[in-house]
């Protein structure tokens, strides 16, 4: 027993801690100094969203917001040149198209032959003609400035007729110009606050950089035209997507008016709503707005490549959009698959992101 204290624990205690020594100094300068295998560094992976092309009906329906408005009195302007003699309405009254509203009387110089000494001679004989001037419209006699006696001429300003009729009007933007491109059919009025929508008809499209009437089409000629521009604000000009919701802002263009039929009663300032329809496109193959540059007639997408491989383009003829999605005539056949977003555009904003900040769509 004595032994084993004295010897044999002790040498195994000293086995026991050499064997510590020597595993710590592998570790520190034998495994320590060897290489440490390369890791592959993790890569950034992108998906390129795409989208198959589908078929839908497109509804194109524009919602303008508008404001009523009083139509222009019509002025009146005298016919015929003389001496006012007769007034025959007052101010504030009604009258009807036609309807005289004051007599002038103008001298014509007549010769005649009269007897004289030495034989025939010439005198002139004053000669009166009488002018009824008429209302040019019909209306509320908004004012008449001729007085008994006044001396007027041949096209001067003598007053103004209040039609009593009423315009909703609205500024529309260039992509709701090229929406409606084609003649828009009646409008649907919403008035706020006022009677159930009602049916207006007489639609006109004025394009703001011409001064005269405008037309159905707006006269957009002189906008410029063609693919490139913005739709729904899909597109913000060649080359350009935009996640900005369709219709959304934009500088105004245009403006678009209906005269409001008789029967509806409404006041100056009233907003409005205009829905027009300008086409339906019943079961056509369709793609997102997004996935498309231009917008009208010619366009172009992108269609996904094979794994790894780069987008193709391809030319497209498109029709109606609504908005959001846009006819495809021909070129994309249903099912191809193409990129949500035109290449370098910006994309539709992440909720994961905070504000301010935009994703965008890969450059392809």
């Amino acid at each position: 027993m004595g032994i084993f204290r004295r010897v044999i624990l002790p040498v195994a205690w000293l086995l026991v801690f050499a064997i510590i020594a020597v595993a710590l100094v592998k570790i520190a300068f034998v495994d320590g100094l060897k290489p440490s295998a390369s890791q592959p560094a993790p890569l950034a992976q992108v998906d390129i969203p795409v989208v198959p092309a589908t078929r839908a009906t497109v509804t194109n329906t524009v919602e303008i917001k508008g404001t009523v408005q009083s139509d222009t009195a019509e002025v009146i302007r005298s016919t015929s040149a003389g001496k006012v003699i007769k007034v025959f309405v007052e101010q504030g009254a009604t009258v009807a198209k036609g309807d005289a509203l004051f007599q002038v009387k103008a001298e014509r110089a007549v010769t005649s032959a009269q007897p004289s000494k030495d034989g025939m001679s010439s005198a002139s004989k004053p000669v009166y003609d009488y002018f009824d001037i008429l209302a040019p419209s019909g209306g509320t006699l908004q004012s008449l400035t001729t007085l008994i006696d006044q001396q007027v001429g041949v096209g001067e300003s003598v007053g103004k007729i209040d039609p009593g009729t009423y315009t909703v009007a609205g500024s529309v933007t260039a992509a709701q110009q090229y929406r409606l491109l084609g003649k828009p059919g009646p409008a649907e009025i919403s008035l706020v606050g006022g009677p159930a929508p009602f049916q207006c008809t007489e639609v006109t499209l004025k394009n703001n950089a011409s001064d005269d009437g405008g037309s159905a089409s707006g006269g957009l000629a002189s906008t410029g035209g063609g693919a490139g521009m913005g739709v729904g604000g899909a597109i913000a000009g060649p080359g350009g997507g935009s996640a900005t919701p369709p219709d959304a802002g934009g500088t105004p263009t245009g403006t678009l008016s209906c005269a409001i039929p008789a029967g509806h009663e409404v006041f100056a300032g009233l907003g409005a709503t205009m829905t027009v329809s300008a086409g339906v496109a019943a079961d056509v193959v369709t793609v997102p707005l997004t996935s498309v540059k231009g917008s009208v007639k010619d366009g172009i997408v992108w269609l996904a490549g094979a794994t790894g491989g780069a987008p193709e383009e391809r030319k497209v003829q498109l029709g109606l959009n609504d908005g959001s999605v846009v006819e495809v005539v021909s070129g994309l056949a249903e099912g191809e698959q193409v990129l949500e977003f035109v290449p370098g555009a910006p994309a539709a904003p992440d909720p994961m992101m905070g504000p301010g900040q935009i994703a965008y769509a890969p450059a392809g």
